[in-house]
């Protein structure tokens, strides 16, 4: 039950988790912004958190009780707002639960007060590019047609830990909010049964297993975007899906027929040449995201003109096959938010060049069978660091024997001589500065360097974004 109106005004708000990326931030502004007593909990220190307090010292008024979380802040504050990051069952959630005070979140506080139609995109891999495509696709229309002028695209959710509810007073009824919505999010979302007006599914791979246990939980999760979508006064709701993935295939069957529901599905395919030729990203797996944001924007006018007019000035987002530089003739890539084995795929069939990955991280408990056989098609040499090298190690060298013996037996059949491939190269070493020298030495002109990890950076790093900075700051070093 939505705590009434909102009304925050001398309360006690206890912020679950600021994050040492800010992502409680917001949240603490909003409740200071309006008038309540704000506490903050987090089990890391102040140390840890230093960057993320600092953005708070603008209200000198919150509270930090950090390294530890108390019982007794949960079951005397008025509304606690939880993180993302934390289950639904966490026990100090439950215990504010048991006190009957009001347990909510950032993206269940925003749905519930936004006043204009809110555009969520989810899914494994992808949804960042598209989601960040769709809002620059929409504002080009924006900035072509007079009857779109006045309307503001907004951007959020889970990228970047944009705020959502300190520019809540900005939003006006006409604008659009474009959001990237994490497995999370949706978790949290489906507490309060909502779900955006138009939703759309990139893709479906394993992820998160440390948290969820199996695939077909994470994906129970991804499916709340649909499962609560409802059609508002003036339109249905619309759900997009891709064609190409497995499960969002069997999604598309089974709401296609929904009274008050629009269906529709896209593959990579669907791109005609001439808009294909006005995008600069690589790979397919960036042509079916463009047309996912093309499924999306055609649904509010948005033509071909002004389509091919704004494309071109859309470039690859921070960490995400991001070019950092080319030197003699070698491409260095920074794919640092590929966090799973199937992300890390797809980077590698982004390119024909011949390629060096780094890769390696944090154990979120996932298979890397597919990913060795991948490297071992892909790569010509392979640099592993972190909780993960040795398992990645093991499923190259597996990848290996297996086509080594399909080899022998194909050229046994064939009579052929010819001398087998050669094997990719399997480094392992201690840090990603390691790892980045040892790639810059066995480099040659017409190769890429790519850092895609398949892994989680929390064992080396604070974060993705910490990871790929580090790894560019390397690279530019080069040259210097």
């Amino acid at each position: 039950m939505p705590y009434p109106r909102y009304d925050f005004d001398g309360k006690t708000v206890l912020i679950m988790g600021l994050g040492r990326f800010g992502g409680g931030v917001d949240a603490a502004e909003f409740a200071s912004n309006a008038g309540a007593k704000v506490i903050v909990t987090d089990l890391a220190t102040r140390e840890q958190l230093g960057n993320s307090i600092e953005k708070t010292k603008k209200y000198p008024g919150i509270e930090f009780h950090l390294g530890s979380h108390s019982p007794d802040d949960f079951e005397k504050a008025d509304i606690v707002i939880a993180n993302p990051a934390v289950p639904g069952n966490n026990k100090f959630l439950e215990i504010a639960r048991r006190a009957g005070r009001f347990v909510t979140s950032q993206i269940n506080l925003f749905f519930e007060l936004c006043p204009t139609q809110i555009i969520g995109i989810t899914g494994a891999n992808g949804k960042s590019t598209t989601t960040a495509l769709t809002a620059h696709l929409l504002r080009g229309t924006r900035d072509e047609a007079r009857e779109m002028r006045d309307v503001h695209i907004w951007l959020g959710g889970n990228i970047g830990n944009q705020p959502l509810l300190t520019i809540l007073d900005q939003i006006n009824p006409d604008d659009l909010v474009v959001l990237e919505l994490s497995s999370f999010q949706l978790e949290q979302l489906a507490e309060i049964h909502k779900a955006p007006n138009v939703a759309l599914l990139t893709n479906l791979t394993p992820n998160h297993l440390d948290r969820y246990g199996t695939f077909e939980k994470y994906c129970a999760a991804k499916e709340n975007i649909f499962i609560f979508q409802k059609p508002d006064e003036n339109s249905p709701a619309i759900s997009i899906f891709n064609a190409e993935d497995k499960i969002a295939a069997q999604w598309f069957d089974k709401y296609k027929n929904e009274p008050g529901r629009i269906c529709i599905k896209f593959t990579a395919d669907d791109v005609t040449e001439d808009i294909r030729d006005c995008y600069k990203l690589p790979g397919r797996a960036n042509l079916s995201n463009l047309t996912a944001a093309l499924a999306i924007v055609k649904n509010f006018g948005v033509d071909d003109k002004s389509i091919k007019k704004s494309l071109p000035e859309f470039k690859a987002l921070s960490h995400r096959l991001e070019l950092v530089q080319e030197i003699n003739d070698v491409r260095w890539y920074n794919d640092s938010k590929a966090t799973t084995p199937d992300g890390a795929i797809t980077a590698l069939e982004a390119f024909e060049r011949p390629i060096i990955l780094i890769a390696g991280g944090y154990d979120k408990k996932l298979p890397f069978d597919e990913f060795g056989k991948k490297i071992a098609q892909k790569a010509k040499a392979a640099i592993l660091i972190g909780q993960t090298a040795l398992k990645i190690a093991e499923a190259i060298k597996n990848a290996q024997m297996s086509l080594r013996g399909a080899t022998r037996r194909s050229n046994l059949k064939t009579r052929e001589t010819s001398h087998e491939s050669r094997a990719t190269k399997i480094e392992l070493v201690n840090s990603l500065t390691d790892a980045v020298k040892l790639a810059n030495k066995l480099a040659r002109p017409g190769d890429v360097v790519l850092l895609s990890p398949a892994c989680a950076s929390y064992d080396m790093f604070e974060n993705y974004e910490q990871r790929g900075n580090e790894f560019s700051k390397l690279v530019r070093a080069f040259r210097t």
